[in-house]
């Protein structure tokens, strides 16, 4: 059992830390944002959560995690260097990038109907 909890000011960890019985008596300490540059488990989630800020289009927390856990691995098919290429080329470039995922869904939906 942990004698303390360290994190940033995220609002919705003393919320999780309430959920769970056994951190009740627990002592969390939160610190600025300046003092986490390094901690790496802090960081590692922020592509999540950019993501999770982007889909706040679907209604419940599991359809996005099943979205989010099913697109994850094709994402940097579609994630482009927009900052070295122009907008004419960034669309040529997505272009083909669909057509090619067009390609591969229908042919995994034809397979799955065979």
């Amino acid at each position: 059992m942990p004698r303390k909890i360290v994190t940033d000011q995220l609002r919705s960890y003393p919320a999780a830390k309430a959920d769970i019985p056994e951190l009740a008596h627990v002592k969390h300490v939160f610190v600025k944002a300046a003092a986490r540059v390094n901690n790496r488990a802090e960081n590692s989630h922020q592509p999540t959560r950019r993501r999770e800020r982007q889909m706040c289009g679907f209604r419940d927390a599991r359809r996005t995690q099943e979205f989010l856990s099913c697109f994850g691995p094709i994402r940097q098919h579609f994630a482009l260097p927009t900052h070295q290429m122009n907008a004419a080329w960034h669309r040529a470039v997505l272009k083909e990038r669909f057509a090619t995922w067009h390609g591969w869904t229908v042919i995994a939906a034809l397979e799955e109907v065979i």
